[in-house]
Order: structure tokens, then sequence, then C-alpha cells
């Protein structure tokens, strides 16, 4: 049965009147491009090109290496430069294929022909999926033809479309729904066509009147889809919130979506479906809305992916007033990941780069209290984790505790915690931290058992 809300939640400012009424605009790169071979979870993509090869817009560049993992094509035409190691976003260098970009745009053969997905079988549509290296949108970065095969497709009640966009300052997802939701409706009936039990709903926040409003007139001539008007709540956006919204259901942290019935992906992600499915077009672009204080001009663009943030930048105009901003989020205030270099690419789950004049987080730092046992984190967490007793945890390095006996694994970085502590404390900070410890701790073990096998 379907709810009204989902637990826990918070109000941050939305700050979205920034970029709400920005018009996307085309922004064509000129500058070279830039592949990280790990931009989605799993294992690296293994490149098929080598320095000095010509590429066309569209070819693969590297192919999965496993089951979870992805494609990864070319967004330009060009000339390899190098495949070497480059800093990502996350602060790392990895593995990447850099490409000297021409900026003709030629594109490989067969992108843009037409085809009818309901003449296909579910392991085409699955086939095509993959080949256009299609992975989450909203952020997760999970390989998508993966989360379309679960065991049971027959048991898959709930195909959920997520439209909500609940991260402060953010309006691509927005825009996507009020110029393309024909496409988007395709993309969900391209979905039922796996899943013959299931319905599709379409969550959007209502402070979304005109996309609310081109989905319901895209959805009208489909039985098995409907838009669903959530209230505004932070983080309306997570599979969790949503599946509670949608089917009523708090599975155990154990559980996936699918193991509830249910398959959520965002509107973009759906969106990239269609072009893949209908259009023969692999994941080449992806809307990218440039926002913050301290952006001379915020927008929302199409642009390729592979371009470096820097290059984005300049085109909103750089600066406002000449003052660099303080700080740089891939993403918005509340998941957002900090970054202190403009020289990195957008990879494919890069939906947002915000610029700030302030860094709340470090000025709230500056007066933080110990804990005051007031319990608030504890009812705004989404997921129903205590963050009181996982920071107490973490103080004493008991990650043992922090995992198993608080699931701290399960912590989704919302930051709800953190927004709502009258503490002032960096919980969510601390978390992501002691999630790094663990997982290092993980592969410690790892080692040490394979060394003595």
């Amino acid at each position: 049965m379907a709810r009204k809300s989902f637990r826990g939640g918070v109000h941050p400012a939305d700050r979205k009147e920034l970029t709400r009424d920005a018009a996307p605009e085309i922004y064509l790169p000129k500058n070279q491009m830039i592949y990280p071979l790990n931009q989605h979870i799993g294992k690296p993509s293994v490149p098929v090109v080598t320095r000095g090869d010509r590429v066309l817009a569209g070819q693969l560049i590297a192919e999965t290496s496993a089951f979870v993992s992805a494609n990864i094509v070319s967004a330009c035409s060009g000339t390899v430069k190098a495949v070497d190691r480059h800093r990502t976003i996350g602060g790392l260098f990895v593995d990447s294929v850099i490409i000297e970009n021409d900026g003709l745009y030629e594109q490989a053969e067969g992108i843009g022909e037409k085809a009818d997905y309901h003449a296909m079988t579910s392991e085409e549509i699955l086939r095509k999926i993959m080949d256009a290296g299609i992975i989450g949108m909203g952020g997760a970065g999970f390989p998508t033809h993966v989360k379309l095969s679960p065991k049971n497709p027959g048991d898959i009640r709930f195909v959920i479309a997520n439209g909500a966009e609940c991260e402060p300052y953010i309006t691509c997802d927005d825009h996507l729904m009020r110029s393309c939701a024909a496409e988007i409706v395709a993309g969900i009936d391209i979905l039922l066509n796996l899943f013959e039990n299931a319905e599709g709903v379409i969550v959007i926040e209502n402070n979304k009147p005109e996309a609310i409003a081109a989905m319901k007139k895209a959805a009208a001539a489909y039985t098995r889809i409907r838009v669903l008007e959530a209230p505004v709540k932070y983080p309306q956006g997570g599979e969790r919130s949503c599946i509670s919204l949608v089917a009523g259901i708090d599975y155990k942290i154990s559980q996936l979506p699918a193991d509830v019935g249910c398959i959520v992906d965002n509107v973009g992600t759906i969106y990239a479906i269609y072009k893949a499915v209908c259009e023969s077009t692999p994941l080449m672009e992806r809307r990218v809305t440039i926002t913050g204080d301290a952006v001379a001009r915020p927008c929302n663009l199409i642009t390729r992916i592979g371009v470096s943030c820097g290059e984005l930048l300049e085109y909103a105009g750089g600066w406002k007033d000449g003052k660099q901003a303080v700080k740089m989020l891939a993403g918005g205030p509340m998941m957002g990941i900090a970054f202190d270099s403009l020289d990195v690419p957008i990879q494919k789950n890069n939906n947002a780069l915000t610029f700030l004049t302030r860094d709340e987080v470090a000025e709230s730092e500056k007066s933080a209290t110990n804990c005051i046992r007031c319990g608030r984190c504890g009812s705004v967490c989404p997921v129903g984790l205590v963050p009181q007793l996982m920071a107490a945890a973490v103080e004493k390095k008991d990650f043992e505790r922090f995992e198993k006996k608080l699931y701290g694994m399960e912590c989704i970085s919302c930051g709800c915690c953190t927004f709502i502590c009258p503490a002032k404390r960096p919980l969510t900070q601390e978390f992501k931290a002691a999630k790094a410890e663990v997982m290092a701790i993980r592969r410690a073990e790892k080692e040490k058992e394979a060394a003595r096998s």
C-alpha cells in the first residue's frame, strides 16, 4: 500500500531558483576529452584503443571486463592522445582514455538508426542497453543492464522512474522531464516489456508543476504508467524513499530493491535507455546543472561526457564578480563530492557542478560541540540507523561494531543527520571515512586469506 511520505528526512532550502527557469543549452566541448575507466560501480572497463587511433563519436573505446561493469564510448571524434592515468572529480588518479577532440563530432556508423522495441526480445533490449554503456545517472553509477536482470523478472511489481530531484540547486532532471516527457515515458514502456507484471510509476516532487504536467500528458496514452506527485522532502530521490512512497515497503537492510519487487531508475537513465534502444545512440551526452552563488551565469547544459569541469565553468561565465568559489561540489550541497581542481572530466553520473562562496560545513565544524544526545539525527535518518551510536563507535575506532552491530555500511550519505545536528557535528563525513576504513580492512583480510591459500 502506497504511503504519503517516507520515514525521516529534512527540508533544506532548495535554491533551485538559480536555474529553474534556465532552459537547457547545447554545448559541444572544444578541448580534449577524458574518459576514466572506472566511472561506474564494478570492475573498470578495458581500453580497446591505443595512442594514435582515430575515433568517432559513439565508437567503443573501452569494454566491460565483468558482468558488473560498463562499456565506454567516445563522445567526440578525434585522435587518442594517450591511455594514461588522469585525475578524477573524486581526487584519484585512474587509468583513462584521453582523446584530442577535433571539433567535428563525426559519428560512428549506425548512430541514430531507428528501431522498434515492440519487435525486440528482452535479451535484445538488454543487449542494446549494455552495449550503450548506460549506468545509473542519478549518481550511483550502477550498470543498468545488471539492475535490469533480476533473478525473477516476473516478481517485479513496480518500475519506478525517479524524477524527484530533491537535491538542492539541481534542476537538470526537471528540465529533461519538461522537454522529453514522451521519450522518458516510452523508455518506461521499454522496461515494462521486460517486466510483464509491473506497473510504471513516475515519482516527481510537487515543486515541479511543469514537469508533472508534461509527464502526465505523455503517460496518458499508456495504461500501465502513472505519475505520482510526492511531497517535497529530502531525500525523496533515494531508492528506499521512492519505494516506501510507491510500494509502502520498508525492506530489510540486506535486501535489494528487486528483492521486494521494485526496479528504480533515474529519469535520465530511462531517457538514455530510450535513446539506446529506439535510436541506436550510446551514452555520449548528459544534462548538467552549473549553479551556485559563485557562478556568473548559472545554467543547464546538454553537453558531452568527458568534457572538463573548467571548460563548462568558462562557458557559464566563470566566477561571479571575479571571486573564486570557496567550495566546489560535483552534485549538490547534501550529497555532492567536494573537489579542488577544475582539470577533471564530467563522468556519466555527474549531474551538476555547484560553486559556492561559503563552505558552511567548515564553518559549522569550527563551532561543533560534543553530542547533546537529543536524538534528532536518528529521527531524520531515512534508513532507520542510529547516527549517535555510529559516531560513538567511530570515535572509539570500533569499526566492527560500526559495521556489524550498527549497520553503518548501509548509510547512504544523504547528509540528513549532519543537517539537523544542533551540535554541528560532521556526522556524514565521519561515516564516509569509517566506511572507507571498513573496506580497507576487508581488502586486507582478503589479501591475507589469498596469501595463506
